[in-house]
């Protein structure tokens, strides 16, 4: 006899899943379909149009649709492609990924030093010259 009760979900839960689920129709079809979602709620109702804007200038819908993460959602690794099928190719590409992730965190770090550097050279120019007594004036 099983004795476990699957809670069930509330209507805040059921709306906000249909809700991620508008959300993700509109970002499938780009910025054109949040504006026109936007101005058919301004025509229904002018606080629900003012509340699509909102979310689109909040959730920088508004600006770029590239800011979605379609693959991360459905689990392809790191965010980058679906597996393709080939096993090879697939494991190179990671390969690749993660060789071009490391060169660009070096470089970062390199860059970090670069401008520390820089940093110390000027600093101690600055004292240097601190250091110095003025130049008398004839």
């Amino acid at each position: 006899m099983n004795t476990d009760i699957a809670p069930r979900p509330s209507a805040l839960d059921r709306i906000g899943a249909a809700l991620a689920g508008i959300r993700d129709w509109l970002d499938e079809r780009g910025k054109g379909a949040w504006i026109a979602a936007m101005i058919l709620a301004f025509i229904a109702a002018w606080p629900l149009g003012l509340a699509i804007l909102g979310y689109m200038i909040w959730s920088k819908r508004m600006f770029s649709c590239r800011h979605r993460h379609h693959h991360h959602r459905h689990g392809y690794g790191r965010g980058f492609a679906a597996p393709t099928g080939n096993s090879a190719f697939d494991a190179y590409r990671e390969e690749t990924l993660k060789r071009l992730e490391d060169e660009h965190r070096e470089f970062l770090d390199f860059l970090q030093k670069l401008r520390e550097a820089k940093d110390k050279a000027e600093f101690d120019q600055f004292m240097q010259s601190r250091k110095e007594p003025p130049a008398p004036q004839a």
